[in-house]
C-alpha cells in the first residue's frame, strides 16, 4: 500500500459521522474563548487594582498617622476642658452644700423665733399674741435668699452652657475617633504589598496561573479542532462539510489559528491511524478541558470579586481617614470657641463665687443677729425676773420701814401725852410753841410715778429662759 494518500484518498465511510460529531463538539468547545479573553482582562484589571491599592494605602496610612496625632492633641484639649468643668462642678457643689447649711441654720433660728411667744404681760392690754418673728423683717431674708438664688441660677446657667460646649467638643472628637478606629478590628494597612494584609498579590499570582492554563487549554482545543477539520477533509466529500462547519467560528477565534484554508497534504495509513488515535483520545478530553477552563474562569471571577471587595474596603478606609481629616479641620476652626468658653466659664464662675460668698456672709450675719435677738429675749426674761425680785425686795424694805416709823410715831405720841399729863399743869402754854404739837409723820412713796411696775412673769418661764441661755452653744 502506498504510504501516502493523495487528496482524493479518504477514510473509511463509517467514520464521517463520528468525525463530524467530534468537529461540532470541538467547535462548541471553542466558545470558551470568551472566558479566556475575560481571564486576560481580569489579570490586567487585578494588576491595575494592585497598583492603585499601593497608592491608596500609602495615602491612607499617611492620613491615619497625621489624623491620629491631631486627635491626640484634641484629646488633650478635651481633657483640659473636662478638668475645668469637673473642678468647677466640685466647687459648685461645695458652695451649694455650704449655702444649704447656712440657710438651714438661719431657718432653724427663724423657726425658734416663730415658736417663741412674747409674754403677754410685756405687751399692751388687748394686743393679739405675738411671737419673736413678728419683730423681724423677714422681707430682708426673702430678698437675700432671692439674690442668692439668682447667683446660683447664673452659675448653673454658666455650667450648662459650658457643659454643652464640652459635649459638642466631645461629640466632635468621638466622631473622629470612630472614623480612626473603625478599622481596628480589621487588618491594619501596615504594608499594602504584604500578603498578610492584602490578598491581592496572591490573587494576582493565582489569576496569572489560571489565565495561562486557560490559554494553554484553548490552544489545545484549537489544535484538536484543526485535527478534526483535517480528518474530515480526508474523508470523501468532507471538505465541503468542513467548510460549512468552520464558516461561523465563535467570535474571537482567529481564522489563522485553524487549518480550514490550508491545502491537504498526502497522509499515509500509519499517519491516518495515529491521527485518529490522537483525535479519539482528545475528543474524550474536550469536555474535561472545557470544564477546566470554565472552573478556572469562575474561580477567577470569585477572586476578582475579592479584589473589588478589597478595593471598596480600601477606598472606604481612605474616605474615613479623609473625612476624619476634614472633620478635624472643622473642629480646629471651632477650637477657639471651645477654649473661649472655658475662659468665659471661669470668669463667670469666679464672679458668682464672690457674690455667693458675700451673700453667705450676710446669711451668717442675719443668723447671728437673730440668734442674738433670741438670746437677748431670754436674757430679757431673766432680767425682768431679776428686776421683779429686786422690786419685791424694795417693797419689803419700804413696808418694814413704814412699820418701824409708824411704831416710833405711836411711841413718841404716847410719850408726849404722858409728859403733858405730868408736867403740863406747871408749864405755861406759851413757853414753847411746840409743846402741844404732835410728832412729825413720815411717808415713803415712789418718786417717779410714771414708771410702770415690773410685769409679773411666771417662775417656770424664767427658768426656761435660764436653761436656754445656759445651754446655748456660742457657735449657734
Amino acid at each position: 500500500m502506498n504510504p501516502f494518500m493523495d487528496s482524493s484518498s479518504s477514510l473509511p465511510t463509517e467514520q464521517p459521522d463520528t468525525l463530524i460529531a467530534h468537529l461540532l463538539a470541538a467547535k462548541r468547545s471553542l466558545s470558551c474563548v470568551d472566558q479566556v479573553y475575560r481571564a486576560d482582562d481580569l489579570v490586567k484589571k487585578t494588576r491595575q487594582a494592585l497598583e492603585g491599592h499601593t497608592i491608596t494605602a500609602a495615602r491612607t496610612i499617611f492620613l491615619h498617622n497625621g489624623s491620629a496625632a491631631q486627635a491626640n492633641l484634641l484629646d488633650n484639649v478635651l481633657d483640659h476642658t473636662r478638668s475645668i468643668a469637673r473642678d468647677g462642678g466640685s466647687e459648685f457643689q461645695k458652695v451649694i452644700g455650704a449655702l444649704d447649711v447656712a440657710q438651714s441654720k438661719l431657718q432653724h433660728t427663724l423657726d425658734q423665733l416663730r415658736a417663741t411667744t412674747v409674754e403677754s404681760s410685756l405687751r399692751p392690754d388687748g394686743e393679739p399674741s405675738k411671737s419673736l418673728v413678728d419683730f423681724v423683717d423677714e422681707s430682708g431674708v426673702t430678698g437675700l435668699l432671692s439674690t442668692i438664688k439668682e447667683s446660683i441660677d447664673a452659675s448653673g446657667e454658666a455650667r450648662r452652657v459650658y457643659g454643652e460646649s464640652n459635649a459638642a467638643l466631645e461629640d466632635d472628637i468621638s466622631q473622629v475617633r470612630q472614623l480612626l478606629t473603625a478599622d481596628d478590628d480589621r487588618d491594619r494597612l501596615v504594608d499594602p504589598n504584604s500578603s498578610l494584609h492584602s490578598p491581592v498579590p496572591d490573587i494576582l499570582q493565582a489569576m496569572e496561573g489560571h489565565a495561562q492554563e486557560m490559554a494553554d487549554n484553548l490552544e489545545s482545543l484549537v489544535k484538536h479542532f484543526d485535527i478534526c477539520v483535517t480528518a474530515i477533509k480526508h474523508t470523501e466529500g468532507g471538505g465541503a462539510a468542513a467548510q460549512q462547519i468552520t464558516d461561523d467560528l465563535p467570535e474571537g477565534v482567529a481564522r489563522d489559528l485553524t487549518s480550514t484554508e490550508m491545502p491537504l497534504e498526502p497522509m499515509s495509513e500509519e499517519e491516518r491511524a495515529e491521527m485518529m488515535e490522537i483525535l479519539e483520545k482528545d475528543a474524550n478530553e474536550v469536555e474535561e478541558v472545557v470544564m477546566d477552563i470554565r472552573d478556572r474562569g469562575a474561580e477567577m471571577e470569585r477572586n476578582y470579586e475579592r479584589v473589588e471587595s478589597y478595593t471598596e474596603q480600601l477606598a472606604e478606609r481612605h474616605d474615613r481617614k479623609t473625612t476624619a481629616i476634614n472633620l478635624m479641620e472643622a473642629i480646629c476652626d471651632r477650637l477657639p470657641t471651645y477654649i473661649t468658653q472655658s475662659h468665659v466659664f471661669l470668669l463667670r464662675w469666679d464672679e458668682e463665687k464672690v457674690k455667693i460668698a458675700d451673700h453667705m456672709e450676710e446669711l451668717e450675719s442675719l443668723r447671728d443677729f437673730y440668734d442674738g435677738f433670741l438670746s437677748a429675749y431670754d436674757n430679757l426674761i431673766i432680767e425682768i425676773g431679776r428686776r421683779k425680785t429686786t422690786e419685791m425686795r424694795m417693797k419689803k424694805v419700804v413696808q418694814d420701814s413704814v412699820a418701824k416709823i409708824d411704831k416710833l410715831f405711836e411711841e413718841d405720841l404716847a410719850e408726849r401725852d404722858a409728859f403733858r399729863n405730868e408736867q403740863g399743869d406747871f408749864l405755861p402754854v406759851d413757853i414753847w410753841p411746840g409743846l402741844m404739837m404732835p410728832p412729825q409723820r413720815y411717808r415713803i412713796c415712789r418718786e417717779d410715778q410714771g414708771v410702770r411696775s415690773v410685769p409679773d412673769i411666771s417662775a417656770s418661764v424664767i427658768q426656761r429662759s435660764i436653761r436656754r441661755v445656759t445651754g446655748r452653744s456660742p457657735a449657734c
